[in-house]
């Protein structure tokens, strides 16, 4: 990201002054492999002008006497972008940066190339961290926050590099200055990184997770046969975070060799872990730290599993709507049950999701207008 090449140059493309240095517009090729397009003015870079990185990333501003000075916009080799300042060649003031899709990811202050001061650090998910960084740039200190996608319901506490140590319940509010301040709820519960294993589901199993707690509530399905449902409990726009999917981490083989019967709370996070709320934890009376697995499977499905980091789970699935949905209505996903026969001529699936998956078939079957 730094500006000041200080590669031997190979070659020049370009008007020469009468030292053979780059004077105008130039092309430099570096041993390195890096290349720069812009204005030269007796050799020193001069005016607006871009380097071209050898692994494919790429920086472009004005420059000064050889050095990139004022705004500068750095691109990443996947795509992403930071917005910066620049000072005599040196990441200097207020940056902010996105992804390849163009979600911003931070937002804060650099001194000479180092992240300083308060900042941002956004997630893909909607849920972000706000603190001081230390000298190496990392959210950690004993003033940090968690910020839940509602934009309002926090964490604040201790943090090492982002993680959360301990933390408690708190909201979000702006002085009249706009700096963002933390109003912790009096006697709120302690809240500690709490990540899953293979045979320990939370440390704290009826802890609620206190943004969950404000958006969903769990009560008898509308769908016969399937037991428990989650519902909303305030009306929610379309892409609006719900529910966490929690579980103990175990391997898709480990699925794949046990009865589907064993299956009905399992969920896969990645390529390498499932997800799984095993007996008894599927009562409420054993857990409820999470609730997403209270969600019932529907082919007209009004929310979906998305990835979501969370501050005391990890990486888990969230439920997330598709569409605005009302207080009080069932939230729903597709459960992505195999539908094809396997010995017996139905789907591996409870007696309920037969049910259905026969409703909606008529349905499917219906002509319009019949």
């Amino acid at each position: 990201m730094d500006s000041d090449d200080e590669t031997i140059e190979e070659v020049v493309e370009g008007p020469l002054d009468d030292d053979g240095q780059p004077h105008g517009f130039c092309t430099v090729t570096y041993s390195s492999s890096d290349r720069f397009e812009g204005h030269f003015t007796h050799g020193e870079k001069n005016g607006k002008g871009k380097f071209f990185f050898f692994d494919g990333s790429a920086l472009e501003g004005f420059y000064v006497d050889d050095a990139l000075q004022g705004q500068g916009v750095y691109t990443y080799e996947d795509g992403g972008v930071l917005h910066g300042t620049y000072v005599d060649g040196e990441l200097t003031g207020p940056a902010q940066e996105f992804d390849g899709e163009g979600r911003l990811m931070f937002k804060g202050q650099y001194k000479d190339n180092n992240r300083c001061g308060e900042c941002w650090v956004y997630y893909p998910d909607g849920g972000c961290v706000f603190g001081e960084v230390n000298e190496e740039g990392e959210m950690t200190g004993q003033s940090v926050a968690y910020i839940y996608p509602d934009s309002h319901t926090a964490l604040y506490g201790t943090f090492v590099d982002g993680e959360l140590i301990e933390a408690r319940l708190a909201k979000l509010v702006s002085n009249m200055s706009g700096r963002p301040r933390f109003e912790t709820t009096p006697n709120s519960a302690m809240y500690t990184y709490d990540k899953s294993t293979s045979s320990c589901i939370a440390t704290h199993t009826l802890l609620p997770d206190p943004y969950e707690s404000q958006m969903v509530l769990v009560a008898d399905s509308l769908i016969k046969g399937a037991g428990q449902g989650l519902f909303a409990k305030a009306d929610a726009s379309a892409n609006t975070v719900m529910a966490f999917y929690n579980g103990v981490r175990i391997t898709h083989s480990e699925v794949d060799s046990r009865d589907w019967t064993q299956n009905g709370n399992t969920i896969s996070l990645d390529e390498d872990t499932v997800i799984d709320v095993p007996q008894p934890f599927d009562q409420m009376e054993k857990y409820c730290a999470s609730l997403g697995h209270k969600a019932n499977h529907s082919f007209t499905p009004n929310c979906k599993y998305d990835p979501f980091v969370h501050p005391r789970f990890g990486p888990i699935k969230c439920i997330r709507t598709l569409r605005p949905v009302q207080k009080n209505e069932e939230l729903t996903v597709a459960y992505g049950y195999d539908h094809g026969p396997s010995g017996k001529n139905s789907p591996e699936a409870p007696e309920w999701y037969k049910q259905e998956l026969k409703l909606f078939r008529q349905t499917q079957a219906t002509p319009t207008g019949q």
